[in-house]
């Protein structure tokens, strides 16, 4: 019996290995080839090790999930990891895409291994019509799913709470266990990690620009090419000069 080799693609790698653990555990006979942190990762590991399976983050630095399912049709099976939204289900199920739903369990794993070993039993690629479907699926998402964006984010201060509005928020910047909130008037520490944030955020204002770090665009005041060729954001009212990372300088290089 053939056995089925996989690649793992999401930007946390905690989850990579909760999910590469669940797989031992309910899919023992499974090879994990790879991992991939971001979607251009995920994109070389599947046309350089070519895989029966990616299982791939719909939200990745640099493309998404989806699009490393288009860029590869015939090449592998896609399984979409996406988190746990009504909205993203509905989509899901109604266009019969393969998916898991985090927080991922083993008995929701283990079901889901079940559909995809009978899928790949009848068909060793991904179905032809698969770019149609993901295409319906990313249409259902955009237009079902809710368009109020976060306006105002909770921040401890001293020894009060103070509500700090989005529109006056220069940028974000991920260290440790915290996030900095940098504004005007100073810095604040909240527990929301940045990739929280971008899902809640009006993607039209807010750009991540780094793994780590995502601006206002609105207060962006120059964006400058480093010596080392990197793009570098100066953002308004803030000394600190921001690094673009590769996987989102194609921001800045279509403005």
């Amino acid at each position: 019996m053939k056995r089925f080799k996989a690649i793992i693609a999401d930007d946390e790698e905690a989850l990579r290995v909760h999910l590469k653990t669940r797989l031992a555990q309910v899919w023992p006979d499974m090879e994990i080839l790879g991992e991939a942190q971001n979607g251009i990762e995920a994109l070389n590991l599947i046309q350089s090790l070519k895989p029966d399976l990616a299982f791939l983050d719909i939200r990745m630095p640099g493309i998404s999930g989806m699009e490393v399912a288009r860029k590869t049709h015939g090449k592998c099976y896609p399984v979409f990891v996406t988190a746990h939204d009504e909205y993203a289900v509905e989509a899901f199920e109604t266009e019969a895409v393969d998916y898991l739903l985090k927080p991922i369990t083993a008995d929701r794993l283990g079901k889901t291994v079940k559909k995809i070993q009978q899928r790949l039993g009848r068909q060793r690629t991904a179905p032809r019509d698969l770019p149609t479907k993901v295409q319906r699926v990313l249409e259902r998402l955009e237009h079902s799913r809710p368009k109020d964006h976060l306006q105002w984010i909770r921040t401890q201060h001293r020894d009060s709470i103070r509500l700090v509005s989005v529109d006056e928020i220069l940028f974000f910047n991920a260290q440790d266990k915290y996030t900095r909130l940098i504004t005007k008037e100073g810095e604040f520490l909240i527990k929301k990690p940045i990739k929280e944030l971008e899902t809640e955020l009006d993607p039209e204002k807010f750009w991540r620009i780094h793994r780590s770090t995502m601006v206002n665009i609105a207060a962006v005041d120059k964006v400058s090419p480093s010596l080392s060729g990197q793009y570098l954001v100066k953002i308004r009212h803030c000394q600190e000069m921001l690094p673009v990372s590769r996987n989102y300088a194609h921001l800045f290089r279509k403005m």
